[in-house]
């Protein structure tokens, strides 16, 4: 009963009693007086799912998690040592469950899939416009008869990939076999029906979930369901200039203050250096910001309930989906900002995650915040003026918070609308992109975005690029978080307040307090027309 707890709890599923008792294999009063027991003994903790506490769901308890993992460290280390993965004298924080196996084998490139060029039907993809995806359409490409040719990729700017999502929706067919979701979309998109839950066929196609980060993984689940396969993941980081922190021995910051005072020890406008870069710009970028910083404060822009591994974002009712804009934490991350705009270029409060790339891909900036996905740039473009002179650091954390580094991405769906005859076919192929070959070969092709365990253990993968490591490394210790960006279905309209309040303080338009009054007001404004308070 235990590893069955527990296992549902890493996977994010909901554990009834009834449910509990049932996996014991005894009659079920036996099993019932188990359960008390182990509750009354602090094992199983029992949280109410309903306003009436009638019906309740269980979840283990702190002192249970920390032995069981205490457990698996022991049990793993002793695989490794008997199986020759490693000498005695490592760490048992160097090998999980998942991709310590695969240190030992390179994997073998990736191979066609068969029933893809058998004349049955070319795949058609909706994706998102950026440089993971245009380069991966030109792989597929070159394997035309594998995938599609270049006319069945319609790439699009994010606004215009949602709009299309919905127009696609509204088809009595769909024009796409497979759709890129935003990761912060997916609430919506259950909640319009706009994709289908694919949990039959990836335990037909033995995808296993074991093989990604829980964090990852969960960005395609929904109330237990999972509704879309990672294909990508990337980190917000901090970047740093390793050649000028060593020049001037700085410590690489790791908190608010640091980060401000490590950035106005290089910022030097005369020379055209400035301390540092970040999403300024009015919108989406500086909403995305915000509710980044407001993570590392340890707070969600929702009162969302907090976990050992996770926020239940997706199972949050009632109160718990109030906004939690207005709040200490809120004032701590605008005071952040504004001290950082005095030290970052000029037009920081025009700057989106192209121009802040390039400001740091330059030499412009000597710290930039930065998406893994384009950091990628730094030691690839000919034009790189840091290539091979960037260090890559958690996010600092602010007060009272950790080192929550965000996870984004997009998910590989099938849109609700597609005849059934083509979803075997769309999900094949949604195999093939995100297994451990084909994302093994992205990764040695210049992203280091690779969300499987596996791929970043195997020493081909790992040596491309120094991002593969810290990711890894974050990713073992728990710092990867998915619910900065909460993901409830009305995501697109706290973004577009957020994006439009935090600009106005920025710009000193109003008031810091102001900002925040008026963004929980317009926020609190959506989520009760939602119905949920």
């Amino acid at each position: 009963m235990l590893l069955f707890l527990i296992k549902n709890h890493l996977n994010g599923t909901p554990v009834g009693i009834s449910t509990l008792a049932s996996v014991a294999k005894v009659p079920h009063a036996t099993a019932m007086r188990r359960i008390h027991a182990l509750m009354e003994r602090g094992d199983i903790v029992a949280k109410p799912i309903t306003e009436t506490g009638r019906r309740v769901k269980l979840l283990p308890s702190e002192a249970l998690l920390e032995n069981f993992i205490r457990y698996a460290r022991k049990i793993k280390s002793l695989l490794a040592e008997t199986f020759g993965l490693r000498p005695k004298t490592d760490s048992d924080e160097d090998f999980y469950f998942g991709g310590s196996y695969f240190a030992a084998q390179i994997i073998p490139p990736p191979h066609l899939i068969e029933s893809l060029f058998r004349g049955k039907h070319e795949i058609k993809f909706l994706l998102n416009d950026d440089n993971y995806f245009l380069s991966m359409r030109n792989l597929w490409a070159d394997f035309r008869n594998n995938i599609a040719s270049r006319k069945n990729f319609d790439l699009r700017k994010l606004p215009q990939l949602h709009e299309r999502l919905i127009e696609n929706s509204r088809k009595p067919v769909s024009e796409y076999d497979i759709v890129a979701i935003n990761a912060p979309w997916l609430g919506e998109a259950v909640q319009k029906k706009l994709i289908i839950p694919l949990d039959a066929f990836i335990k037909s196609m033995s995808i296993s979930p074991l093989d990604f980060h829980p964090s990852v993984w969960s960005m395609g689940s929904w109330r237990g369901q999972q509704f879309g396969v990672p294909i990508y993941c990337t980190i917000e980081l901090l970047a740093a200039r390793s050649d000028l922190f060593q020049k001037d021995k700085i410590d690489y910051p790791t908190t608010f203050e640091k980060t401000v005072a490590a950035a106005k020890h290089f910022h030097s406008p005369s020379k055209e250096r400035y301390g540092i870069a970040w999403n300024g710009a009015r919108g989406m970028p500086i909403a995305s910001t915000f509710m980044f910083l407001m993570a590392c404060c340890g707070e969600s822009i929702l009162r969302i309930p907090k976990t050992s591994l996770s926020m239940g974002v997706d199972e949050a009712q009632g109160e718990q989906l109030r906004p939690h804009i207005q709040s200490e934490a809120g004032i701590h991350v605008l005071d952040y900002l504004h001290r950082l705009k005095d030290v970052s270029p000029p037009d920081v409060l025009d700057m989106d995650w192209d121009r802040r790339t390039t400001s740091f891909l330059s030499g412009q900036t000597a710290l930039a915040y930065c998406w893994t996905v384009r950091a990628a740039r730094f030691e690839t473009d000919v034009s790189s003026a840091v290539k091979r002179k960037v260090s890559y650091l958690a996010q600092p954390r602010g007060p009272g918070g950790a080192s929550n580094n965000p996870i984004g991405g997009f998910l590989l769906c099938i849109p609700s609308n597609l005849p059934a005859e083509r979803i075997e076919l769309a999900f094949e192929a949604i195999a093939w992109m995100t297994s451990p070959e084909a994302m093994k070969a992205k990764v040695q092709s210049g992203f280091p975005v690779a969300p499987r365990f596996s791929v970043a253990a195997d020493p081909e993968a790992a040596a491309t690029s120094p991002i593969v490591t810290i990711v890894d490394r974050l990713a073992k210790r728990n710092m990867l978080k998915a619910w900065p960006r909460p993901p409830v279905p009305e995501y697109l309209s706290l973004e577009a307040i957020l994006g439009e309040e935090i600009h106005r303080a920025l710009r000193r338009e109003v008031s810091d307090r102001e900002a925040l009054t008026s963004a929980q007001i317009r926020a609190d404004g959506v989520m009760r027309a939602a119905g949920y308070y």
